[in-house]
């Protein structure tokens, strides 16, 4: 299972099937569900979603501070 610090998958069943929720760590108290799907037949289709959707916000987390980090170091030179 893809699992950091700020982000985690919880898996819950409801009446229709399982629903996948991607919960961000905002402070040590405080969670938020960033991203959520419903209506999945199994517990594992749940958990392949949950999985891919914390993988492509960490990549994207991490693409984000790269660019960052890069403009920073561009502006030194200047």
């Amino acid at each position: 299972m893809n699992k950091s610090k700020q982000y985690d998958i919880r898996i819950v069943q409801d009446d229709t099937g399982w629903m996948a929720e991607i919960i961000r760590r905002v402070t040590t108290k405080k969670t938020v569900v960033t991203k959520s799907q419903g209506e999945f037949t199994t517990e594992s289709d749940a958990q392949a979603w949950g999985q891919g959707e914390v993988k492509a916000l960490m990549q994207k987390r991490h693409l984000a501070k790269s660019n960052k980090r890069q403009l920073s170091q561009s502006e030194r030179k200047q």
